[in-house]
């Protein structure tokens, strides 16, 4: 009533008029919570109705099936109070319990029934000895029942601590434990007893701490596996130190990951931003619970963020810029040593800054950068880096909401002169700092540039000069690039020093200038068979570079041979082979026509057998002796007369056979004096012979002008001839015995020049 007479007076507002409502719920809380409390302890502050109150439960036994495992405690700092913990047996069925302690030298006795939890506080004397007892389902036959006895003055108990970490490292166990408040001003030491997991027995020594937080054990095997176990040291304070639960702590992890991939997408939706994705794999795979994970700027700039995962990969989404990652395996006791891996900076980021970024540099330690989208509209936060090639970046970050451009001063460290700088200017989504919050998925990349402060010139020259192809008017050059610290600036291209040498001892040099992509040139409209020298040398804003070593070739001379006239030949001698011949045949069938050989013809056949028979009888010459080297004839008497010899003649001729070669003549002279020195003198002989013979062939009708004959003209001979013959035979029957046949002699002559065997060998001498 008299609580409900109070809320009621609380509930009129206008007594307290500095006090609000929510003031009002807060009191009403408090005031239910001691309201509980207060009905809690009352509960067990009933004193005991009768003195001998435990024999009202002396037909519950201690059994092990029952209720068990009762323990009871205080602190330092809470004298008067124990705190009692028990464990319910296993038939139970509601679970209910009667709780009593007896203090008989100061008659105290208190009993709680109907307690369905297994852990009472109660108030007490602090000196005298104490029982505490504990029924079981009180009114069952199988009531059960647990007995403790003990001073309060030695129930002081301290522990088991809160929190444990432990830590290994080259051999060594680092444990770290934290206690409840109410403990860490009464415990000063602990100790820690360890073994290995399949050691039945625990170490002979306990290690103690040097304070009350935090102690080192030496001298283990990294390998194994242990089991620990804490307590603090006894004090006046801690009268009770029970052992903390057992630890596992397991083996000191001493290789670190191995990663096996990184890859680099782009995120279509988010432009400046990629999406990382890192794999690895950790060879103790059964000794660890995780790995750790940190992530952070290469250029230093803060935060570090710090993540943890149980899978051996990892994904995030990150800027243009570099980064650091930082991977290690991890367990309750050990964190492996870390795979640190660099994600590089975008190198083909530079395309996003074409025409986007600008930068104007005052002095060394002052530039300004412009961007062209108008990009305050929707950031505010930006960061620039700037790095030389093969260094950290530097960085700062700013806020910009007024304009696309911002002046950098003063810069963390001087700009070089001669020194190619890249340059990055990144948005974050930060409203109030600019400050980088986290890595994963923070900022994106707008846009990238190069820039110097000091440009100069090439200090070195192209390298590694080749001459290609070189022709009558051409050459290729090739070349490789200027090293880029070299250049010193942005190359504007590369100049070709040709110089030509004339046949006077004197030089024209010439120059070409060709865009700095290329490392080739083809070198044109050359003097040909001269020697020419090459230098290249490459130019910047700041001038011309130092030339290269200096290169010489010579152009093909000219020369009327060559391979495509050789071809151009070749192509028509066949052409001509295999369309030529029908042509040929068929201009000769029409301007030449073809005329009958007449000594094919019946008639010379004819006279050629009368011939054979009139000459049949006479004897053919011997030939005394052969050399196949020449032929010599030996005639007994020369019987024709000088006179006669002009009419011979021509008639010998006249019956050669058509068939013999036509470099056969009748134009024969007379050699041997001695046969006609009876009656003519050699001069008289020659000149007589010479006007008969003559005479003959002109007057003669078997003298044509040409090689061949018709049957017409023949015709017209053949009564002259035959005339002729007839006498001559007649004569040369009148002097049988001394006269040698002469033509006869020819036909044997002619037969043995035309023979095979003396082809082969050097033309014969005939003697007469």
């Amino acid at each position: 009533m008299a609580l409900r007479g109070l809320q009621t007076d609380f509930s009129h507002t206008e007594w307290f008029p500095h006090v609000s409502p929510s003031h009002f719920l807060l009191f009403g809380l408090m005031l239910s919570y001691f309201t509980t409390l207060s009905s809690q302890v009352q509960a067990c502050s009933m004193k005991c109705k009768s003195k001998n109150i435990s024999s009202q439960y002396q037909h519950c036994g201690i059994r092990s099936d029952g209720v068990h495992d009762l323990d009871c405690f205080g602190k330092y700092y809470s004298r008067g109070t124990i705190n009692c913990v028990w464990k319910p047996g296993n038939h139970a069925s509601d679970r209910m319990h009667t709780f009593i302690i007896q203090q008989p030298a100061k008659k105290y006795c208190r009993a709680c029934h109907n307690i369905t939890q297994f852990s009472q506080s109660v108030k007490l004397y602090e000196n005298p000895n104490m029982t505490v007892e504990v029924f079981e389902n009180s009114r069952s036959r199988n009531c059960t029942k647990a007995i403790f006895r003990g001073s309060p003055t030695s129930l002081f108990r301290c522990g088991p601590p809160s929190n444990v970490s432990f830590s290994r490292h080259s051999g060594r166990l680092d444990v770290n434990v934290s206690w409840k408040q109410e403990d860490v001003k009464a415990i000063t030491y602990y100790s820690v007893r360890y073994k290995v997991v399949s050691s039945p027995s625990w170490n002979e020594t306990n290690v103690e701490s040097k304070d009350w937080s935090s102690c080192r054990v030496e001298d283990l095997n990294s390998s194994l596996v242990y089991i620990v176990q804490i307590r603090c040291v006894h004090n006046e304070k801690c009268s009770q130190c029970p052992w903390s639960e057992a630890y596992t702590v397991l083996p000191e992890l001493t290789t670190q990951p191995v990663i096996v991939s990184i890859e680099d997408n782009d995120i279509n939706e988010k432009q400046g931003r990629r999406l990382v994705s890192v794999t690895w794999t950790f060879s103790a795979s059964e000794l660890h619970d995780g790995y750790y994970v940190s992530i952070g700027k290469a250029s230093g700039e803060a935060p570090c963020q710090q993540m943890k995962t149980s899978e051996p990969e990892i994904r995030l989404i990150l800027s243009h810029s570099a980064y650091q990652l930082n991977i290690s395996a991890a367990n309750n006791a050990s964190v492996s040593p870390a795979v640190s891996q660099t994600i590089p900076q975008r190198e083909d980021m530079y395309g996003m800054g074409e025409e986007k970024l600008n930068v104007t540099v005052h002095n060394n330690t002052s530039f300004t950068i412009y961007w062209k989208d108008d990009l305050i509209k929707t950031f505010v936060c930006y960061s620039v880096e700037w790095r030389e090639k093969g260094h950290n970046a530097l960085y700062m970050s700013f806020y910009q909401n007024v304009q696309n451009s911002r002046t950098l001063f003063p810069l963390p460290e001087p700009l070089e002169p001669y020194k190619r700088y890249s340059i990055t200017l990144h948005t974050r989504p930060d409203k109030e700092t600019c400050n980088m919050k986290h890595i994963n998925n923070s900022e994106s990349t707008y846009g990238s540039t190069q820039f110097y402060f000091m440009e100069g010139s090439p200090i070195s020259a192209p390298a590694n000069i080749s001459k290609l192809n070189v022709t009558l008017k051409s050459v290729l050059l090739q070349w490789s690039s200027i090293p880029e610290e070299d250049i010193r600036g942005f190359l504007l291209g590369y100049i070709i020093h040709y110089t030509q040498y004339h046949q006077r001892g004197t030089s024209t040099e010439n120059n070409i200038t060709v865009d700095p992509e290329l490392n080739s040139y083809e070198l044109s409209d050359l003097r040909s068979g001269t020697a020419y020298q090459v230098q290249i040398s490459g130019f910047t804003s700041g001038g011309a570079g130092v030339r290269s070593t200096a290169s010489f070739f010579k152009t093909d001379p000219e020369t009327d041979f060559n391979l495509s006239s050789v071809i151009t030949v070749f192509a028509v001698v066949a052409t001509v082979l295999i369309f030529g011949t029908p042509i040929i045949k068929r201009a000769k069938a029409v301007l030449w026509p073809s005329i009958p050989n007449p000594g094919n013809s019946n008639a010379m056949q004819k006279i050629d057998r009368a011939c054979e028979l009139e000459l049949a009888a006479i004897n053919t010459l011997q030939v005394e002796e052969w050399d196949t080297n020449s032929l010599q004839i030996v005639e007994k008497e020369a019987v024709i007369p000088a006179s006669t010899l002009p009419l011979v003649l021509p008639l010998l001729c006249a019956a050669e056979d058509e068939e013999d070669a036509p470099e056969m003549t009748c134009d024969w002279n007379q050699t041997d004096t001695d046969s006609a020195a009876g009656e003519t003198s050699p001069g008289d002989a020659t000149d007589m012979f010479s006007d008969t013979q003559q005479t003959n062939l002109q007057s003669s009708p078997m003298v044509f002008s040409g090689g061949y004959t018709t049957m017409e003209m023949f015709q017209q001979t053949m009564p002259q001839r035959v005339a002729v013959n007839t006498a001559v035979t007649e004569g040369m029957e009148s002097q049988p015995e001394n006269m040698t046949v002469l033509k006869s002699g020819m036909d044997y002559v002619r037969q043995f020049s035309t023979s095979p065997s003396l082809d082969s060998e050097q033309p014969s001498t005939i003697l007469w």
